[in-house]
C-alpha cells in the first residue's frame, strides 16, 4: 500500500497522507519473511515500534492485531492472484498503489515470463524503481508514476494499461488502498478499471476490503483501529458494506459481472496464513470483467 495520489483536496481523496502507511505494512512483509531486506525503510521500523504496545494490546482484548489482519489478506490476494496465473492463464498483471509491496518481486521470480507493472506515485515509484534495480530487477518488471484519481493523461489508470498486450488476459491488483477512500470515490476508481479490462481477453481484479461489520464482537477495537489509522494518516479511514451481499452488489454495479468475497478463514489449513480464533475482519475480491 502506497500514498496513492497527491492531491489538495479533502481527506478524502488525499491519499499522499497514506505513505507511513505504506512503510509500516513494507516492514511487515519483511519482517514475516516475505520480502528482500530493500524493502525495509526506517521509517517502517520506526512505525513498527510505536505499534508494538498497540498491537500486544489488540492481541490480549481481540485476539488478533494489526499485523495478522495484514498477513491474512497479503497472503490470500497473493494465492487469488497465483490461481488466475496458473488457472485462468493470465500473463499480466497491473498492481496499483503498490507502494513497498513485495508481490511483483515474488511473482516475478517465480513466473519469470510474467509481465508486470507496478503502479504509484512518481515519488514512490522512483524509490520503487531503484530498489528493484539495486536488489536485481527481471525483464517485464516495471514501475511507472500513477495517480488513480486521474481518469486521463499519462499518470491514469487507463494509460498505464495501455502499456500490457491488449492480446492477453491480466489481473489488477491493489491491496490496503480502498478504504482510504469514502465509497462514492472509489466506486469511480472501481467503474474505471472495470471499464479498462474490457480491452482484455479476460479481464480480473483483486482486492481487500475491510467491512462495516457492526455486529462483529470485536466491533469497538475496530472502531478504535479507524481513529488510530486516521491519527496516524492524517484523514479519516471509512468502511464499505456490511454484508458480503452488499460487497458483492456493489461490485455488480460498478461493471464487473462476476464477484467473489473470501473470509480469510476459508483458507485456514490450506494456506500458510495466521489463524485466530476470532472473526476476522477482512475480506478479499476477486472480479472478473
Amino acid at each position: 500500500m502506497t500514498s496513492a495520489i497527491n492531491s489538495s483536496s479533502t481527506a478524502s481523496t488525499d491519499t499522499s497522507r497514506i505513505s507511513i502507511s505504506a512503510h509500516y505494512t513494507g516492514y511487515v512483509w519483511y519482517k514475516h519473511g516475505l520480502s528482500a531486506p530493500g524493502f525495509a525503510t526506517g521509517m517502517g521500523r520506526i512505525a513498527n515500534a510505536a505499534l508494538t504496545p498497540i498491537n500486544a494490546f489488540l492481541r490480549l482484548v481481540a485476539g488478533a492485531d494489526i499485523d495478522i489482519f495484514l498477513l491474512q489478506r497479503h497472503s490470500v490476494i497473493d494465492h487469488q492472484v497465483e490461481a488466475l496465473i496458473q488457472e485462468q492463464g493470465v500473463e499480466q498483471v497491473l498492481e496499483l498503489a503498490s507502494g513497498l509491496s513485495p508481490r511483483g518481486y515474488r511473482l516475478k521470480q517465480k513466473y519469470p515470463k510474467l509481465n508486470y507493472i507496478e503502479g504509484d506515485l512518481p515519488g514512490m515509484a522512483a524509490r520503487k524503481k531503484a530498489l528493484l534495480d539495486e536488489i536485481g530487477s527481471q525483464p517485464n518488471h516495471s514501475v511507472l508514476p500513477c495517480n488513480i484519481l486521474e481518469k486521463s493523461g499519462d499518470q491514469s489508470i487507463k494509460a498505464l494499461l495501455s502499456q500490457l498486450d491488449p492480446n492477453k488476459k491480466t489481473v489488477i491488483v491493489t491491496e490496503g488502498l480502498v478504504n482510504y477512500f469514502d465509497l462514492e470515490t472509489i466506486k469511480t476508481v472501481w467503474a474505471q478499471m472495470a471499464e479498462g479490462l474490457k480491452q482484455f481477453p479476460e479481464g480480473y481484479y483483486v482486492t481487500d476490503l475491510y467491512p462495516d461489520f457492526v455486529h462483529h464482537p470485536s466491533y469497538k477495537y475496530v472502531q478504535f483501529a479507524q481513529k488510530l489509522v486516521g491519527f496516524f494518516t492524517r484523514g479519516q479511514w471509512p468502511l464499505h458494506y456490511r454484508s458480503d451481499e452488499a460487497i458483492k452488489a456493489g461490485f455488480q454495479q460498478d461493471g464487473f459481472k462476476e464477484v467473489a468475497v473470501h473470509d480469510p478463514a476459508e483458507f485456514y489449513g490450506k494456506l500458510n496464513l495466521p489463524e485466530v480464533k476470532t472473526q476476522t475482519l477482512v475480506r478479499i475480491i476477486r472480479t472478473s470483467i
